[in-house]
């Protein structure tokens, strides 16, 4: 009788927990026991690798964004607000005007901005979203999330901006030579002297303001929604951790870090790329809030979204090619799901 009561005893034990699975703090908890054995150092290279990437796939997209929110700039007296060709006829232009290569300009920069931003954000929001999850029985609720995101992007981007800069300043200097302008800067290593030159070293942070707070509003779309998301897809339907949840929760975080990152997008573009004077200061706009006031007046306020669709549409693919990359690579390296 002892031994047939065990095996019923041993089943019952067995139903129990996966009852609990489909609860959203279980799921939680769960990830974070198993994601303890991973070093922060292995979690950094891993989210730079599938930055990488996701850089290499979608960087004619970014190229073509920056293009678009500076190509009607009336305030530098470059624009008139007619010479709009839209995402499609700037890039096929670009890579008429300038060679197909050009679209990837200033590609190398932005692969160092990610071997930083994203390595630090990506750990950085990890390793919030881990300890907060020991403490808070009821797993890791949406208003953490957001914070996390925002404060790990914040952070990211803060400590990346100098590459921003450059990346961004390059990648104007095709048009400025069809337009017959002296080019400003030859390379990635000549723009970081002359920029250090005119501003010293403070100078590389120019336009890190909006630049931050660009970062931020994205990061609550990116990192927060797609944990959010992803938890949720987890927890209330019968779909598993595979590249299906993947790409809808990437789907959805890409929308959302678009709608809330356009406009401070705008404005980080055109601080870092107007002139400055000897002393490295802006000859255009004073900050972040004169160039968003002075976009508002002159462009009104879809002016503040210009370059919308090819930001959503540079972001969307990003954001997909990254965290399927991200989670297909963890999944090599014998690291967890995230």
């Amino acid at each position: 009788m002892d031994s047939e009561a065990e095996p019923v005893k041993g089943q019952g034990s067995e139903k129990k927990p996966a009852k609990k699975l489909y609860a959203e703090e279980d799921i939680s908890k769960l990830r974070v026991m198993k994601s303890e054995n991973d070093t922060i150092a292995k979690k950094y290279a891993m989210s730079v690798a599938a930055a990488a990437v996701a850089e290499v796939v979608t960087y004619p997209l970014d190229l073509t964004k920056t293009r678009l929110q500076l190509q009607g700039e009336v305030a530098s007296g470059e624009g008139n607000g007619s010479n709009y060709r839209g995402m499609i006829r700037t890039a096929l232009g670009i890579a008429k005007e300038e060679g197909m290569l050009m679209l990837w300009r200033g590609m190398l920069p932005a692969l160092y901005r990610h071997a930083i931003y994203t390595g630090t954000r990506m750990s950085a929001y990890e390793e919030i979203r881990n300890n907060l999850q020991k403490e808070n029985k009821d797993g890791f609720p949406m208003w953490k999330k957001i914070i996390a995101g925002m404060g790990a992007g914040g952070f990211g981007q803060f400590v990346a901006s100098p590459t921003d800069l450059i990346k961004t300043q390059i990648q104007m200097e095709g048009k400025r030579r069809l337009m017959g302008k002296a080019p400003r800067v030859d390379g990635m290593v000549d723009a970081f002297k002359k920029i250090v030159a005119q501003g010293g070293v403070v100078g590389l942070w120019r336009g890190c303001w909006p630049n931050v707070q660009r970062a931020a509003l994205v990061n609550l779309g990116d990192l927060s929604t797609y944990d959010y998301v992803k938890t949720k897809i987890l927890a209330f339907t019968t779909l598993k951790d595979d590249s299906l949840t993947h790409c809808l929760s990437s789907a959805c975080a890409g929308l959302v870090g678009a709608i809330m990152g356009t406009p401070a997008d705008v404005v980080k573009a055109r601080i870092m790329n107007q002139p400055t004077d000897k002393f490295g200061k802006g000859l255009i706009y004073k900050n972040s809030m004169d160039c968003f006031l002075q976009t508002l007046k002159n462009e009104g306020f879809w002016g503040l979204y210009k370059g919308f669709i090819p930001c959503w549409l540079r972001m969307a693919p990003w954001s997909l090619t990254f965290w399927v990359s991200f989670e297909q690579i963890r999944k090599i390296c014998g690291a967890k799901s995230w």
